[in-house]
């Protein structure tokens, strides 16, 4: 598990595809410092386990379901990326719960600099659409942020100058992908209302009944 509040900016050294899946490297000082075999990193806002290392870097096998559903589809050597180490308990949680499982990617559309701040518009996809509100928490490449306003297709954050500075998306330009995370919370409210309320009620009822029946 993951915070979204970014602890390095890391670049791609190497990226080997095999068949559908792939084998990425990554410079990464600050988080192989204390890095062991086995450990999560999120890059990009997708978690990734460590299974080599260095140094300064570490290798880890990337999915074909990965690949599919995140910017690394288009990973190349040279590529900066956002890096953060798994949470440990206890510590504090500065930005909020990302697993590091991203929903898809997202575009984006416009920029609007201000004073002191810049804010990004990007593309949502329908699907995506019921799990985004305002002020609710979003990760974008990895990065935890504020939903400031949203449509029906398109989100909006705004980004103070330290999240400009060292992230990735100081640099994003129009028309360049990113990895979106949804809050976990909007995804499990959404599979309730999938499952349906009359369900999870009646279930809810017949757990007492038998609760009761049974003392």
């Amino acid at each position: 598990m993951f915070t979204g509040i970014i602890e390095e900016l890391g670049e791609i050294t190497a990226w080997e595809r095999a068949g559908n899946a792939a084998r990425i490297t990554v410079l990464a000082p600050i988080a192989v410092s204390d890095a062991v075999h086995g450990d999560s990193i999120s890059v990009s806002g997708v978690c990734l386990t460590v299974v080599d290392q260095g140094h300064d870097s570490f290798t880890a096998d990337v999915m074909a379901e990965t690949i599919a559903m995140s910017t690394l589809t288009h990973a190349a050597v040279g590529q900066r990326v956002n890096l953060e180490r798994a949470v440990r308990v206890g510590n504090r949680l500065g930005g909020h719960i990302v697993q590091g499982h991203v929903d898809g990617t997202s575009t984006l559309l416009a920029v609007t600099p201000g004073s002191a701040w810049r804010v990004l518009r990007l593309s949502l996809a329908p699907d995506l659409a019921p799990l985004v509100a305002g002020k609710g928490s979003i990760a974008v490449d990895g990065v935890s942020l504020t939903v400031s306003a949203v449509g029906d297709d398109w989100f909006e954050v705004s980004l103070i100058p330290e999240t400009l500075e060292v992230t990735t998306l100081g640099s994003l330009t129009i028309g360049g992908a990113v990895n979106i995370e949804t809050d976990i919370l909007a995804r499990h409210v959404a599979r309730l209302v999938e499952v349906g309320t009359v369900g999870l009620t009646d279930a809810a009822a017949l757990n007492h009944n038998n609760g009761r029946s049974g003392s």
